[in-house]
């Protein structure tokens, strides 16, 4: 059974935040799962390059527009890297089978397009055009950017997206195209109901330089963010190959709610001009701030996921986004609350039911772990995974810890061994390994190598310590 799964891919402007993170590190939960479950994954990640901010990015770093995106992917794939993420494709927009065959995608969408002057307001920061009402509303100056939007009058290409939008629609309502959660649904189901209008595709060379060229057209570039949204089936080879043919739909895809109307409004119209399945699931999560502010190089509160990976590990790293910060909804990171999960929940909780078990196993038992009983997955988990609650299903999880060391307070194995009583203490100690080996089972996909930690401790029937602790900090 095949199970593809995609993210949103890094536009390489800046190093990534640990807001960021959040579609990387929920992928790889997924992924993982759906690897444990025997299933033919295809996780697929990359880099978007292309575009006039990239280009001026460049320019600021006094670097060839080549040397800066491909300096930008590497950066990305190094921090995938120290973040675990166990991604089978990575696709770099500036790879030229992907340049190709989005060409592709746009012969194929030729009945589709159309040329036609545009006027309206854009900014570079965003790639993107905004309505007179926005411009309006923020005084005619960006403020993600804090740059004016620049008046732009232009001959465009255009797509018919305007065609698609009931089809869309449709689709939506009848869950053919999930999206999970469901005020996402309706925010998205609120705009189409306003009706989509046709979309610019295309920028004139003489403004952006640096994207990839409209095939018969030597003056146009394709806009950066039509081109990167048909990375989702460059990636498997589209239109052309077997593993195209094999994968598509996309079983899920992960985004920001930022990013919402791209993926669940153009992408899908894009998809049926193209008489292609929609995908089956879009996730889409929230943000991350930094102490209840927005992260914002301004305010200066930018806060990169490889310093907290490098002086707390990268589970720890991973258990805080995927726990502490709502699947559903926006979340905040602070040092502090790191901290305090950091010590209490990893540390105190789990890390001490692992020491403890070892320590009396190896003290009662000379090291040898006896039958062990069989422990169910708790009610919930597989529930909590289905629906993206990635916070409940770590939730659940640690409520299998906390009753675990609820247990060895309760039963007091010191006690059980002062008064010899061996079968009893034998099966203590068989439930606390069975317990730790379900929970190293369950954190799996979330903490892949706290997990490993577990297992390699207790499941060859004799135990064996743990170099370090359980949760490194330096």
């Amino acid at each position: 059974m095949k199970y593809f799964i995609t993210t949103a891919i890094p536009y390489v402007n800046a190093d990534l935040h640990v807001g960021n993170a959040l579609d990387y590190v929920m992928a790889d939960v997924l992924a993982r799962r759906a690897r444990l479950n025997n299933e033919k994954v295809v996780f697929s990640t990359g880099t978007d390059e292309h575009g006039a901010k990239i280009a001026e990015k460049a320019k600021d770093a006094g670097l060839s527009v080549e040397s800066f995106v491909g300096e930008m992917s590497d950066k990305v794939k190094d921090l995938f890297g120290l973040m675990d993420i166990s991604y089978d494709r990575f696709t770099r927009t500036t790879d030229q089978s992907h340049e190709k065959r989005a060409q592709a995608v746009w012969k194929i969408l030729g009945q589709d397009i159309y040329k036609s002057k545009y006027t309206g307001w854009y900014c570079v920061g965003d790639e993107e055009f905004f309505t007179e009402t926005v411009v309006s509303q923020n005084n005619g100056i960006c403020p993600d950017h804090n740059r004016p939007y620049e008046r732009v009058e232009e001959e465009n290409y255009f797509f018919r997206l305007s065609k698609y939008n009931d089809q869309i629609k449709q689709a939506i309502t009848s869950n053919t195209f999930k999206i999970v959660p469901a005020i996402r649904r309706n925010e998205i189901l609120s705009l189409l109901n306003e009706g989509l209008e046709d979309i610019s595709i295309s920028r004139p060379l003489d403004k952006v330089s640096w994207g990839i060229p409209v095939p018969g057209d030597e003056k146009q570039v394709m806009y950066v963010w039509f081109e990167a949204l048909l990375n989702y089936l460059s990636v498997i080879g589209y239109p052309d190959s077997a593993e195209y043919k094999e994968y598509w739909p996309a079983d899920v895809q992960i985004i920001g709610k930022g990013i919402l109307r791209f993926h669940a409004g153009i992408w899908p119209g894009i998809l049926l001009a193209l008489d292609l399945p929609l995908p089956k699931t879009l996730f889409v999560h929230g943000y991350c701030t930094i102490n209840g502010q927005k992260i914002s190089k301004t305010l200066g509160n930018v806060i990169l996921p490889a310093d907290i990976i490098k002086s707390h590990g990268t589970d720890a790293f991973r258990y805080y986004l995927l726990r502490h910060v709502p699947s559903y909804d926006d979340g905040d990171f602070s040092w502090e609350a790191f901290e305090e999960a950091y010590n209490n929940e990893l540390a105190n909780e789990l890390g001490n039911a692992l020491q403890r078990t070892v320590a009396m196993i190896l003290r009662y038992s000379e090291g040898v772990i006896k039958e062990l009983p069989k422990v169910n997955t708790p009610a919930g988990y597989d529930d909590a995974l289905d629906d993206f609650h990635f916070d409940r299903a770590l939730t659940i999880i640690w409520e299998e810890v906390r009753e675990l060391n609820q247990y060895i307070d309760i039963q007091k194995p010191w006690i059980i061994a002062k008064n010899d009583d061996h079968q009893k203490l034998q099966e203590v100690l068989s439930h606390q390994a069975a317990s730790l080996l379900n929970i190293a089972r369950l954190l799996e996909p979330f903490l892949p190598q706290t997990s490993h930690k577990i297992i390699e401790s207790l499941s060859s029937g004799r135990v064996k310590l743990i170099t370090g602790t359980l949760f490194p900090k330096t």
